[in-house]
């Protein structure tokens, strides 16, 4: 159809393609842990949906499309399991200093929803994202191209735990955006921190995943057939997810798309949604394009770039010792 074909967004194909939001890093180097923020400026409306058994969230349920708060003002991912939810404080805070939040008499709300990763197998586990994390996160937000790897909240991510972790990789932030001629936008931040293998739908080859003693992919595919026991414990696993679109929607349309966008992380994981995962996405919607919205489009569009993203994290991410990355291992 003319004037739809999906390209990369012209001069910058992640999440900050959608004009009005902005992305922060903070990276605890000493562990690795962190957080990302997504700011989105005066509010925006925000749907989300949850299909891991063991989330870690914070004012999810102000989302739910019956409640009646519609926008959100920003988005927090952490490290640092449970403790990570500190960051959104932190968060909270820069935006009442900049007078961003919901006006009550003389103070200022802003609402300010997150979820965490568990990583704190990775390197001393009483380091972990504070509210000073968040504050510094949303400080050095950009509408700049977002930074992908092993940073931010995905500085502790893991990859491929089916053999548990001295068999596993490492993960991290990935992004990715579409911007059709109509000028509609749909975009993706991932973090991956799976149980499961990162697939490139593209080509059904593993990116990174549980290897097998001799170095090569143990395959979760083949391991789960041959009837592999039950990995992990709960909330040991998550992938996190922030998906933007520029199109006008209300609520419940917002939350559909979060319904919509989980399809990239089937095309991309395997195994994924498991009763040891949190798995959570977020959806963003600014408004700035004015057409009447294509839920069926734009949905679809959302799985297509988190499931890019989920492979360009696993690409970017980098390996630290007993941890190789994607890029350190020649295939």
């Amino acid at each position: 159809m003319t004037g739809q074909s999906p390209t990369a967004a012209a001069s910058n194909n992640t999440l900050t393609a959608v004009s009005g939001l902005k992305v922060g890093h903070f990276t605890l180097n000493e562990r690795p842990t962190g957080c990302t923020v997504v700011l989105a400026g005066d509010g925006v409306v925000a749907g989300v949906d949850v299909r891991g058994a063991a989330p870690g969230t914070r004012d999810t349920e102000l989302l739910a499309p019956e409640n009646v708060v519609d926008k959100v003002h920003a988005i927090v991912l952490a490290g640092g399991s449970a403790f990570g939810l500190d960051a959104a404080s932190g968060v909270m805070r820069w935006l009442e200093e900049h007078e961003i939040g919901f006006q009550f008499g003389g103070a200022r709300v802003p609402i300010v929803p997150a979820a965490i990763l568990f990583d704190l197998g990775v390197g001393n586990p009483s380091i972990r994202p504070t509210a000073d994390c968040g504050y510094r996160a949303a400080a050095a937000a950009s509408n700049a191209r977002v930074a992908d790897g092993s940073i931010g909240v995905g500085a502790g991510a893991t990859i491929g735990k089916l053999r548990g972790m001295a068999h596993a990789m490492k993960g991290g932030v990935g992004s990715a955006a579409v911007e059709l001629n109509s000028g509609l936008i749909v975009a993706a931040l991932v973090v991956v921190n799976s149980v499961g293998d990162v697939v490139d739908p593209a080509t059904g080859q593993i990116v990174a995943g549980a290897r097998a003693d001799d170095g090569t992919w143990a395959d979760a595919r083949r391991l789960l057939r041959a009837g592999l026991r039950e990995p992990g414990r709960a909330g040991e696993q998550t992938t996190l997810a922030v998906v933007a679109t520029n199109a006008v929607l209300t609520k419940t349309q917002a939350t559909k798309i979060a319904q919509m966008a989980h399809d990239g992380f089937a095309r991309a994981i395997y195994p994924v949604h498991t009763q040891v995962d949190g798995d959570t996405v977020f959806a963003l919607a600014t408004g700035t394009h004015s057409a009447p919205p294509n839920m069926l489009l734009i949905g679809a569009l959302a799985a297509d770039v988190t499931a890019q993203a989920i492979v360009a994290a696993a690409r970017a991410a980098t390996g630290l010792p007993n941890l190789p990355a994607a890029r350190d291992l020649a295939r």
